[in-house]
């Protein structure tokens, strides 16, 4: 797929026939710099965007066959997000925020409360569910963020940057428990970094540069390092991983 903007009259190429399959249970990273397209790519996948040309499939749904309404019903649905900068809403308690995507859904009440304190232990904030949003830290209120985009079940989560607001310590801390997330409830999650130490807790790295893929770690020639090697970074070190 291609995505275009014109910018006063200036075609933009923020993704160049971009072409990938992501596979169930995967844990993804995209890494580029600044605006090589990554988070694009992401709000396509996220039917957040529409691409200018070629389709979006999930679980083998044409994804342009569906707009207004049933778009918002079919996020609801099928995919949860994280962002950079949390996104909860200041008024709600920890619990009600990661509850809400559910009542929208009108999922019975109770039942998400159960599955919401459940997801709330699992992050290890479930001794704030009672706070609201603005007393928690920035890696609180992302662990909140991540509870928050599964309670729906979702088949794939979307994550835009999501340690670009945190101090590394909880940077760390916010991408092991994506990537336990991933394992124990094998749910596919692809995410965004432009910082080479989160990328690297992917299982599968894909990287971009000027809104086209130029590697990506499924292939067998392709290994991380490589990958740095090809984006102009020769700093090496390997996976870190989790």
């Amino acid at each position: 797929m291609s995505k275009r903007y014109d910018e006063y009259g200036v075609v933009v190429n923020a993704l160049d026939d971009v072409s990938l399959n992501i596979f169930h249970g995967e844990f993804v990273s995209i890494i580029g710099t600044s605006g090589c397209g990554k988070s694009t790519l992401l709000h396509c996948m996220g039917l957040l965007d529409r691409p200018t040309s070629g389709k979006v499939y999930i679980e083998n749904k044409d994804t342009s066959e569906i707009s207004g309404k049933e778009i918002a019903l079919f996020r609801g649905e099928k995919l949860g997000f994280v962002f950079q900068n949390y996104n909860l809403i200041p008024r709600l308690t920890v619990l009600e925020n990661v509850i809400l995507p559910g009542l929208i859904m009108q999922k019975d009440q109770p039942k998400l409360q159960k599955k919401a304190e459940e997801l709330l232990k699992e992050v290890g904030i479930f001794h704030r569910a009672e706070h609201k949003g603005i007393h928690l830290s920035g890696g609180e209120q992302q662990r909140v963020a991540i509870a928050r985009a599964l309670i729906n079940d979702p088949v794939l989560v979307l994550a835009d940057e999501p340690t670009g607001a945190l101090d590394t310590e909880s940077s760390i801390d916010v991408m092991k428990i994506l990537a336990k997330m991933n394992k124990n409830r094998n749910v596919t999650i692809v995410y965004v970094s432009h910082d080479i130490d989160i990328a690297s807790f992917g299982r599968r790295t894909i990287a971009l540069k000027d809104g086209k893929i130029i590697g990506d770690t499924r292939e067998k020639s392709m290994s991380f390092d490589k990958i740095l090697e090809k984006l102009g970074n020769n700093s090496g070190g390997g996976k870190r991983g989790c």
